[in-house]
Order: C-alpha cells, then sequence, then structure tokens
C-alpha cells in the first residue's frame, strides 16, 4: 500500500497548484501531486509549526520536507538562512525542487533522502511535521539521531498532535536532550522544542 512516506509512490498523478501565505504580504505557490502529504492545502500543523518559529538564521534542515511548504516558507522568510530540504519520497522531492524554482527561493535546497542518510553537517535548527503514521519505530529513531546533526545551542522544532502522541514525545524528547518546550499549542497540535545544550 502507498503512502506519501514511500519511496515510490505507484497511485496516478493529481497534479494541482495551491497557494498558501505563510504571514501576511507573502504568498507562496506550490505545485501538488498524489502520493504526497497534504496536496489539497498545506496542513493546519505544518502552519502552526511555521508560525511558531522564531526569526531562523544558519543552516536549517526540514526533515520529511514533502512538496516543500515549511521549508520553502522557511527561506522566503529567513533569506539569511540556507535551508536543505530531504524527504524518502522521490515524488515529493522532485515537487519541492520545482516549488524552490518557482518561488524563487535561492536559498534552499532538496534531495532525497532515507531519514539522515544523505545528510552531512551541522545545523542551527532541525524542523519537522514528522510522518507520524509511519510509526515510531520510523520516526522515533530520526529525533534521536536529529541530536547528532545539530549544532550547540542549534533545536530541534516538532509540530505533533496531542491525540497522535505529542505527551510521549515530549517524554523521549526530555530523554534524548534533557530538555524539551511545547512552545505552541493550537486546535489539538503541540509544537515542541528541544536544544542541544552540548
Amino acid at each position: 500500500m502507498d503512502h506519501y512516506f514511500s519511496t515510490e509512490p505507484n497511485v496516478p498523478h493529481d497534479v494541482r497548484t495551491i497557494h498558501y501565505s505563510p504571514r501576511d504580504g507573502v504568498t507562496l505557490t506550490f505545485v501538488t501531486d498524489a502520493g504526497v502529504f497534504s496536496r489539497q492545502r498545506v496542513d493546519y500543523g505544518s502552519h502552526v509549526l511555521i508560525s511558531a518559529l522564531p526569526p531562523l538564521t544558519g543552516r536549517i534542515l526540514d526533515l520529511g520536507c514533502g512538496y516543500g511548504p515549511i521549508g520553502i516558507s522557511l527561506a522566503r522568510l529567513n533569506p539569511g538562512a540556507r535551508v536543505l530540504m530531504v524527504d524518502t519520497n522521490r515524488r515529493a522531492v522532485a515537487l519541492a525542487q520545482k516549488n524552490i524554482r518557482a518561488n524563487g527561493v535561492a536559498n534552499a535546497r532538496a534531495l532525497v533522502s532515507d531519514g539522515f542518510a544523505a545528510v552531512e553537517g551541522l545545523f542551527a535548527a532541525i524542523v519537522s511535521n514528522p510522518p507520524i503514521r509511519a510509526g515510531k519505530k520510523v520516526i522515533y529513531p530520526l529525533f534521536r539521531q536529529s541530536r547528532d546533526f545539530l549544532t550547540p545551542g542549534g533545536s530541534l522544532w516538532l509540530v505533533i498532535q496531542k491525540k497522535q502522541g505529542a505527551a510521549s514525545a515530549v517524554a523521549l524528547l526530555q530523554e534524548i536532550f534533557g530538555n524539551c518546550t511545547v512552545t505552541e499549542k493550537s486546535r489539538g497540535y503541540w509544537v515542541l522544542r528541544s536544544t542541544n545544550k552540548l
């Protein structure tokens, strides 16, 4: 069965164009397709995460980028940052690359990566709307590995629904990082921040 976290979705194409405003005065256009996450609109969880993030500089990693709404929004809102967007879904990454060009964000790039497999270097921030449906056996190792890819003082930012395990994610992040703050709650979505204190 195909999921948006499949490497090669086999579902028939259903290309469409959507629009999204990460903040007043900024409108982005995204091409989406079948077989990618939230193809009809930018999902509310991603919007909550984008809205909760402070101004960012340095290298930013969008882990599980889909067609690019989070990473491209952050690149547009933080022109001094450099955004790397990765996803295991090849169709999603191809869309993200197209959407980077369409929105004229020269400070972002997207590539195929199974988790951190193709990722190199350290990041000031890692952001993710993780694929909860993939299960804890898939996403919890990503949370653990993220610490190794953060600069000292760098932060992991996640958005997770309360009903999909936000509280247990907080407990895990406390174990990994020694800290976790719920920075935002909106309509059942929690934005979590853990900082690499090393």
